[in-house]
């Protein structure tokens, strides 16, 4: 089945994340018009370890809107620091099919504020 250049961005992306993981759980990123989720992954096990969205309650609550690089910031923040809970501080961050740029940008850098290491 023929994919479309996002389907193969996206592919190559994660492909070339996987190859050069080393064992570290993978930090994935997802952007729609009015929210930004992330999560981190554990590729060996194909679990999800935990996971962050600007849909949750307290960050609804003091933010604006869920689609400006404030709640991406936020989300990264609360996703980093929930996952130094868990016990996972190195990972690698996999934009997907987004440019690194952004919202994108904002939540990596959120995420590194809070305590991860890419």
């Amino acid at each position: 089945m023929a994919k479309n250049s996002t389907e193969r961005r996206s592919t190559s992306v994660r492909r070339r994340i996987k190859a050069a993981a080393g064992g570290r759980k993978r930090l994935s990123v997802f952007r729609s018009s009015k929210h930004i989720y992330a999560q981190v992954i554990d590729d060996e096990a194909g679990t999800t370890l935990v996971s962050a969205s600007s849909l949750e309650k307290d960050l609804r609550s003091k933010l604006k809107t869920g689609a400006d690089k404030d709640a991406a910031a936020e989300v990264g923040k609360l996703l980093a620091s929930r996952a130094v809970a868990a016990g996972v501080k190195d990972v690698v961050f996999d934009r997907g099919r987004y440019l690194y740029h952004g919202r994108v940008k904002a939540l990596a850098d959120g995420a590194r504020e809070g305590g991860l290491n890419f």
